[in-house]
């Protein structure tokens, strides 16, 4: 694995998501695959790097779910045509972390997921590897530990729609290019956070970053 050390914080843009793109994971929580990719966004401000630190989370606001995703960084403009082993130039394992019952109070209302979703620290990114190409993307896995417990394991053959649909969808709907993030949904798993949690992502089983879940913030 080449690593990456040229990305950092400052240097995002756009951090697209995409939500139910695991079926399994949509099941758990009750709800109906998307015909077309559910996209969200969260402010660059709410990446944090998962560099053996604490995860400082908001208390008081109901449950705060963790949810693994592989995330892709764009390298340069997208162009109609371009391929993902052009586009995106890293990849890692992150967390798009969820504030589950304010989310759930905003779907009953039909209101927009930013308070659930875009909070400070609500986007942790793990150590970037230099992107080796789609191939080797859909041949590995990415998975989450909790205190040293696998809690979710996931890989591109089991979403529902895939990097090169994802990337499209994106650019043609909102705009694609160097600086942005995307975020590729959550396998099954996902559960809700405590005091002192550890939280370890990885990449065919190599550790790509931990933190530890602290409230009160």
């Amino acid at each position: 694995m080449g690593e990456n050390k040229e990305l950092a914080l400052s240097s995002i843009r756009n951090i697209y998501c995409v939500g139910r793109n695991y079926r399994l994971h949509a099941a758990e929580l009750g709800n109906a695959v998307p015909d077309s990719p559910m996209i969200f966004t969260k402010p660059s401000h709410s990446a944090i790097p998962m560099d053996g630190g604490s995860l400082s989370l908001p208390s008081g606001r109901g449950s705060v779910h963790y949810e693994a995703e592989l995330v892709f960084a764009v390298g340069r403009p997208y162009e109609a045509g371009i391929r993902c082993d052009e586009l995106f130039t890293a990849y890692t394992v992150g967390l798009d972390l969820t504030l589950r019952d304010v989310q759930d109070r905003l779907k009953e209302k039909g209101h927009p997921w930013l308070a659930a979703k875009g909070f400070r620290n609500s986007a942790a990114l793990g150590r970037w590897l230099a992107y080796p190409g789609s191939a080797a993307i859909d041949a590995g896995a990415f998975g989450l530990q909790l205190n040293g417990q696998e809690v979710q394991r996931g890989r591109t053959g089991d979403m529902v729609f895939g990097l090169q649909q994802l990337a499209d969808f994106v650019a043609e709907a909102y705009g694609l290019g160097a600086g942005d993030l995307l975020f590729t949904g959550t396998p099954a798993g996902v559960g809700a956070l405590s005091e002192g949690d550890l939280l370890e992502v990885d990449w065919e089983g190599a550790s790509l970053g931990k933190l530890t879940a602290t409230f009160g913030r």
